[in-house]
């Protein structure tokens, strides 16, 4: 054991980053946590659009295959920022991008699973063409400054409304958009009680996590979304009842219906699906464009909130970290998975304490073993770990005193990325009209010569975008 140790710790470079084998396994384990409810959404998000449709015995096949993809595509795209990047991120399929995935292009648009499945591979093959190259790289070192400066606190905000609303803290309103959670409403026998505990499970495990972390507890945001998890049995909002091990039928499906099953033919059949080269071309740019903006918002905000940019500003091994995303979007592709990204709940073991790959690897791990054992992940519900996301939430807002109000034309571009994110429910979203407002107002303002190249043709690139598809 003590020579496994000594590996983990030169192959890592622990104390180079003042870490520790428990510091590490315990990050990974909460970034894990935090992000397991993923196992449950992707595969009902990418399965629904053939329930609407009337297809109920293949939405229950897909749901299955996906289920499996998505814990392969994670672990894939985790183990390589583990081992190549180093770095404490997760990847895995992203929630925006699913949805995309599913509504817009199958749905809407009348692409079959296999063939959006194509789509997603051919983005990937497309990161890893701009990633090879150092195009990536050189997108990120154009962002401007005061792009750079809101992402952090803007994915603070992103990743709060994330907590807030899977907490049921924060419910749709017709009027409003939005509002808190009706607390009165426990007088009323019509109501569901269960949603105002879960609202108040949360805010009973914020104040735990905060309470833990004041005291400098190491691992309070784990020891938190254990402790609400035990509060929320008597409360009835932790339940027992998700233990399906049918695992055999799942990797039935899997075979059946992901595991290589890429639609070349059908995709550029257009007499099939009605569609064209442009549109298919203007899909793959989509579904590119929207993850390279999360990824790289959620290694610029993470890393700088862990002091782990380097002397330039850069995340550390930020090209090895792209390499990975990009190669795990067109694996995760070839067994039946939607876009794999660097996910932002990875900000949870960062947190935590995470600062290397080992991090990544403890996380990995979990991903290929939930195949076996999700039904125990599924009992944490989601009202235990929205309390760590809200956390992360406070301490990357906190960065916002980086951002230069004192410039209309740097704090008006700076603001949109930051409110955009959370209230466009995306990372690339904010970022890309930061950028847009940000070359409009240097341009008319005089200052174009502030403008550089790259950061003008994405911008033009993202107007084109949302003109033409819808995301």
């Amino acid at each position: 054991m003590k020579n496994k140790k000594g590996f983990l710790e030169r192959y890592f470079e622990l104390s180079k980053y003042n870490s520790s084998v428990k510091t590490e396994i315990i990050a990974g384990i909460t970034t894990f946590i935090t992000v397991a409810y993923i196992l449950i959404i992707i595969p009902k998000t990418v399965s629904e659009p053939f329930e609407i449709m009337g297809d109920s015995d293949y939405a229950t096949k897909v749901s299955n295959a996906v289920f499996i993809a998505t814990c392969i595509g994670a672990f894939v795209g985790t183990m390589l920022v583990a081992l190549y990047a180093k770095l404490p991120f997760a990847q895995a399929p992203g929630m925006g991008l699913t949805a995309f995935f599913a509504y817009s292009v199958i749905l809407n648009m009348g692409y079959t699973y296999s063939q959006a499945l194509v789509i997603v591979f051919l983005s990937g093959l497309l990161f890893i063409i701009i990633t090879g190259v150092g195009l990536r790289e050189a997108i990120i070192r154009d962002i401007p400054a005061p792009i750079k400066a809101a992402i952090t606190p803007g994915i603070g905000l992103f990743i709060t409304i994330i907590g807030l609303k899977s907490a049921n803290i924060i419910v749709d309103n017709p009027a409003t958009l939005v509002s808190m959670i009706d607390f009165s409403q426990w007088r009323n026998p019509d109501f569901d009680v269960t949603i105002i505990l879960e609202a108040l499970l949360a805010l009973i495990g914020l104040i735990i996590i905060g309470v833990l972390n004041y005291k400098k507890v190491k691992g309070s945001i784990l020891i938190g979304i254990v402790a609400t998890t035990i509060i929320g049995i008597p409360m009835g909002v932790t339940v027992f009842d998700n233990f399906n091990m049918d695992i055999a039928n799942k990797f039935g499906d899997f075979a059946e219906v992901s595991f290589m099953h890429l639609d070349f033919a059908g995709l550029f059949d257009a007499n099939d699906i009605g569609g064209s080269l442009f549109t298919i071309m203007m899909l793959v740019l989509s579904f590119s464009l929207v993850n390279m903006f999360d990824s790289l918002g959620t290694l610029l905000g993470a890393a700088k909130q862990a002091n782990m940019l380097d002397e330039k500003g850069d995340v550390i091994r930020m090209k090895q970290a792209l390499m990975s995303d990009a190669i795990s979007t067109a694996t995760g592709a070839m067994v039946g998975a939607p876009t794999v990204t660097t996910l932002v709940e990875s900000s949870a073991g960062i947190a935590e304490g995470g600062r290397t790959g080992l991090t990544a690897l403890t996380t990995a791990i979990l991903f290929i073993l939930a195949i076996f054992f999700a039904p125990f992940a599924s009992v944490i519900p989601a009202a235990a770990t929205a309390p760590a996301l809200v956390y992360v939430g406070v301490l990357m807002l906190s960065n916002v005193k980086d951002v230069d109000f004192s410039d209309m034309t740097n704090a008006i571009p700076a603001f949109i990325t930051i409110t955009f994110m959370p209230f466009t429910y995306s990372i690339a979203n904010g970022i890309a009209m930061g950028l847009i407002s940000y070359c409009m107002l240097k341009l008319f303002t005089g200052r174009k010569k502030e403008i550089k190249p790259l950061t003008l043709i994405i911008s033009i690139i993202f107007i084109i975008r949302y003109i033409v598809v819808s995301l």
